[in-house]
This record gives C-alpha cells, sequence and structure tokens, in this order.
C-alpha cells in the first residue's frame, strides 16, 4: 500500500463551502488510469485533478482529470485548484504554471496581482443548432436557441427562468454524454451573464461552477454583447464567479477566480 498527499480545494470563490470543490492529488509517476478512476469515484466529487512533473520544455506539468465515472477532456475548476496547490501549498515560486494535457493542449495558469488565478483556455464556440423536442422535454424548458459544441448549451431570456429550471437528469444524461449548459443574461449591472451546468451522465447532476463550459459561453456573450471582457455568475446552489477575456483572434478565452484550500490529506492505495 502507498501513500499519495491529497488536497480538497473550493475553485472560484474566496470561501470554504462555495464556489466548486475539487480533490488534486500530486504524484510522480501516474497511477494505473483504473486507479485512478477508483480514486475519484471514491472522492465522489465533480472532479479529481492528478498531475505529475513534465518532460518536455513547454510545461511544467502533465495534467489530467477524472469525474466520478469517466476522464475528461477539459475542466477549469480542477485546473484552477491544481495551480492552487502549487503555488499556495507546494512552494511554486514562478509567477505561471503550464500544464500540458491529453486533448486541450498547453493550459497555463497565472498569478494575477488581486491574488486571482488566471486560466488561459481553447476557445469552443457552439453551432446553432434546431431546437428538438427531445431536449426540451429532459431540460423541462423550452430556450430561445440551442447551440452545440462540447456541450448542449440553451440560452433563455431572463434569469429566472435559468434558475427555475428542473431536468429530468435520467432524460438529459441522454442527450449529451459529457454536459449541458444553460444561460441567459444577468439582470445585475455588474455581471453580464448567468448560467447553469447538468452533467448526469458524469454522475454530476448540477455541477456548480464549470470554467471549461466558459470556454463556450465566453464567445457566445462576447459576440451577443459587443464586448470582449466579461463578468460571469454561476447561479448553482454554491454559486461562484468568474472574470472572462475572449481573445477571438488566438481562439483563446481567460477566466480568472480565486481558490482556498478546505482539506489536506493522505490517501492510501
Amino acid at each position: 500500500m502507498s501513500e499519495y498527499s491529497i488536497f480538497q480545494i473550493d475553485a472560484f470563490t474566496k470561501q470554504v463551502f462555495r464556489g466548486n470543490p475539487a480533490a488534486v492529488v500530486p504524484l510522480s509517476d501516474w497511477l494505473a488510469t483504473s486507479v485512478m478512476q477508483h480514486i475519484a469515484a471514491e472522492n465522489n466529487l465533480a472532479e479529481t485533478a492528478f498531475y505529475i512533473p513534465a518532460d518536455r520544455d513547454d510545461a511544467d506539468f502533465h495534467l489530467r482529470w477524472f469525474t466520478p465515472a469517466a476522464e475528461i477532456d477539459l475542466c477549469g475548476h480542477a485546473t484552477l485548484a491544481a495551480a492552487h496547490v502549487l503555488f499556495a501549498e507546494l512552494g511554486w515560486t514562478a509567477d505561471r504554471v503550464r500544464f500540458s494535457t491529453e486533448q486541450a493542449g498547453i493550459l497555463t495558469v497565472s498569478r494575477e496581482q488581486d491574488g486571482a488565478l488566471q486560466l488561459d483556455f481553447p476557445a469552443r464556440p457552439g453551432e446553432e443548432i434546431a431546437i428538438f423536442e427531445e431536449f426540451c422535454q429532459a431540460l423541462g424548458a423550452r430556450p430561445e436557441t440551442l447551440f452545440l459544441a462540447r456541450d448542449h448549451m440553451a440560452v433563455f431570456a431572463t434569469v429566472a427562468e435559468v434558475a427555475t429550471v428542473t431536468p429530468d437528469m435520467e432524460k438529459l444524461a441522454q442527450i449529451n454524454k459529457v454536459g449541458t449548459i444553460i444561460t441567459a443574461p444577468s439582470d445585475q449591472p455588474d455581471i453580464d451573464f448567468v448560467s447553469r451546468f447538468f452533467a448526469p451522465a458524469q454522475n454530476i447532476p448540477e455541477d456548480p461552477v464549470t470554467g471549461s463550459a466558459h470556454c463556450t459561453l465566453v464567445p457566445y456573450w462576447a459576440n451577443k454583447l459587443s464586448k470582449t471582457t466579461l463578468s460571469a455568475r454561476q447561479i448553482s446552489p454554491r454559486s461562484g464567479g468568474l472574470k472572462c477575456t475572449y481573445l477571438k483572434d488566438s481562439a483563446r478565452v481567460l477566466m480568472a477566480g480565486h481558490a482556498i484550500t478546505y482539506l489536506k490529506g493522505t490517501i492510501f492505495v
């Protein structure tokens, strides 16, 4: 039996019990994929991030993410959590950390002057598709428009509509094997748009704050509102906020948020 450090971080928040919790397990070498999947299932959080030192010049660490059900291609809040562990807990002194990933390329996290961490992620603009009845039945509501990137993204007219959506999780899991975003323009002057995110096929009925969803949300709202810098809030029960920038020419999305350590411990595998 081996011992490994584990951290639980609340991401996209300055307060514990808010934002999105993620587990982070630093490693010197990869464990078997099946073992990492078991650890993620045991943690029963939306995501568990694992990283090892990189063996390449353009990255500092290799990073992978697991939901309780499967390895996933991109996760924002667990990337923020992994960077927070390095900066706040493990003495990483550089102003940025670079993660190489299997499918999302190089992801960079930089320290901001106000203590926030800024993620540099690939943009994933959605393509508008026809609204179909199975989707509306699964969501329990009919949006104004519907888009598809990795996730489905349903756009509503008001915050109230987004706040009151109650999906049929079993049906929604059949629509998209990763997740479904719902969004609307904000009714507050200091927030541009709100969202919620559901991933029942990944054993995550509702994710509290979803960085990867903003790779699709930010291009849409930047175009819709004719601005490149946006303030976003995910209105889950835990809630969380992001400051976002759309770099259209380079097809990147910058997302800045805070993180706080909730737990430090040891796992025995």
